[in-house]
């Protein structure tokens, strides 16, 4: 049995830390895409993630920030979109973890009362393919820019 414990030690830490790692929803979020939220006024990307991260939780950072500041610099410059990585295990998140209802890792992207969540399409193609997940972030903010663009 004394030599099995450290096997049994190294598989619980690699189970709890899995399950940490992809307890990034609270539920079924999809559903939850209409949550009331201060304004409309701008559109605000949030990356939430954990204090241990893996090069996939990095990947969607970076190609989501990326995105954001290709595709939308004068919008950025004016204001009228944020991007914002914070860790959500960080005291200085928690209001704004509390406001679009984060409570683990998500890409979400928020405009008055809309929130789409783009969590999964972060993790699946951060790292295979950028490109579709910069297309899913342009497809989401799109229409949310257009009121703004219009008045």
């Amino acid at each position: 049995m004394k030599k099995y414990l450290p096997l049994i030690i190294i598989a619980a830490v690699v189970l709890t830390a899995t399950a940490a790692l992809f307890a990034f929803r609270n539920g079924t979020p999809e559903a939850e895409d209409s949550v009331a939220f201060a304004s409309g006024e701008k559109v605000e990307v949030f990356y939430f993630h954990l204090t241990r991260r893996c090069v996939t939780c990095q990947a969607v950072e970076t190609v989501a920030s990326d995105a954001v500041r290709e595709l939308y610099a004068p919008e950025l410059n004016e204001g009228k979109l944020v991007f914002r990585s914070l860790n959500i295990e960080d005291k200085d998140a928690e209001a704004d973890a509390a406001r679009v209802k984060a409570t683990g890792q998500c890409l979400l992207i928020v405009s008055g009362d809309t929130r789409i969540d783009l969590t999964s399409e972060g993790f699946m193609y951060a790292r295979s393919n950028p490109e579709k997940l910069k297309e899913e972030i342009k497809k989401a903010i799109d229409p949310l820019l257009k009121p703004a663009n219009k008045n």
